[in-house]
């Protein structure tokens, strides 16, 4: 009885290790290629789930599903009209056909060399191509340039044309790459510029031209500016000259009528009694004239005395 249930746990676990030796499991994210002594097994398998294998004498190759990206190192390449510029350029790609990949490249590290040792050539190839403007710009439209009359010297500012654009130029690079890389069952989906610049010598200069070029458009800006400031100044001062003047134009006016009413209503108030009027108002003179230090010589016959004479 011993010996036959220990005969039967060697037993299960036997064919336990042939189980879990035989059995694989399929992430979603992979395809795999099952090779035999270092030739392909049937056809690449890319549906998740659990798959077996013959144990020991066939072996599971990995490869990613997904998008995968190549980052390419930054080069120097000439442009058509002698121009050096830094390219900094990219890809996204994915493995095709798993056997190819296997045969060719064995694994992601040295597909990425080989990427590279095809993307490189043929974005060299088509940048020197093409004139400077074309890698840079997509389209014609309207570039925010200087104006004629906002740079001095009266410099003339050339509006550039396009023919293909980077766009075209990258369409370029991918479809002259592609056809390569399909011999390595890699396909190329898609070929972009992250970063395109002046060589190290030659932006300095550029940069020092924008910067005097935006310069003088703030000068002139700063000057018209002033003189709007000016001009505005000026019609204030006019307007208030104007205001000041029509202010006391008005004043004076309404000063002659108050005094024609005031005089006016002297007049019809003395007229109703001439004698008392002249009597008041000589009275008022006496006080505006003597004083304690005040002497006066008149003749007896003055009319300046002659209520003085009366009150005697």
């Amino acid at each position: 009885m011993n010996n036959s249930s220990g005969f039967f746990i060697i037993i299960l676990a036997i064919a336990g290790i042939i189980f879990f030796s035989s059995a694989y499991v399929i992430d979603e994210r992979e395809q795999i290629i099952i090779t035999q002594f270092g030739k392909k097994i049937g056809e690449p398998k890319k549906d998740p789930g659990i798959h077996f294998k013959l144990p020991i004498v066939q072996k599971v190759n990995r490869f990613p599903k997904t998008l995968l990206e190549w980052d390419g190192e930054k080069g120097e390449l000439p442009t058509s009209n002698k121009t050096y510029i830094w390219v900094d350029t990219f890809a996204r790609w994915r493995i095709a056909d798993p056997y190819m990949f296997f045969k060719t490249c064995i694994n992601e590290k040295f597909a990425l060399d080989r990427i590279g040792d095809i993307i490189d050539p043929a974005v060299k190839n088509a940048v020197a191509s093409y004139k400077l403007i074309e890698s840079v710009r997509n389209t014609n439209r309207k570039m925010d340039m200087l104006e004629d009359d906002q740079l001095e010297g009266g410099s003339k500012v050339v509006d550039y044309r396009i023919e293909a654009g980077r766009e075209k130029i990258m369409l370029e690079v991918l479809e002259a790459a592609k056809t390569k890389l399909a011999g390595f069952g890699i396909e190329l989906i898609d070929v972009k510029v992250k970063r395109l610049n002046y060589r190290e010598d030659v932006r300095e200069s550029v940069y020092d031209r924008m910067i005097a070029e935006r310069t003088q458009i703030v000068e002139k800006l700063r000057s018209q500016g002033r003189g709007e400031a000016q001009k505005i100044s000026g019609d204030k001062e006019r307007e208030l000259k104007r205001i000041t003047s029509e202010a006391y134009k008005t004043a004076q006016k309404l000063k002659g009528e108050a005094d024609a009413t005031s005089v006016r209503i002297f007049a019809d108030a003395f007229s109703k009694d001439p004698d008392f009027y002249s009597f008041v108002k000589t009275l008022e003179v006496y006080k505006e004239v003597f004083d304690s230090k005040s002497s006066l010589v008149l003749s007896t016959d003055s009319d300046f005395l002659k209520y003085l004479k009366k009150i005697e």
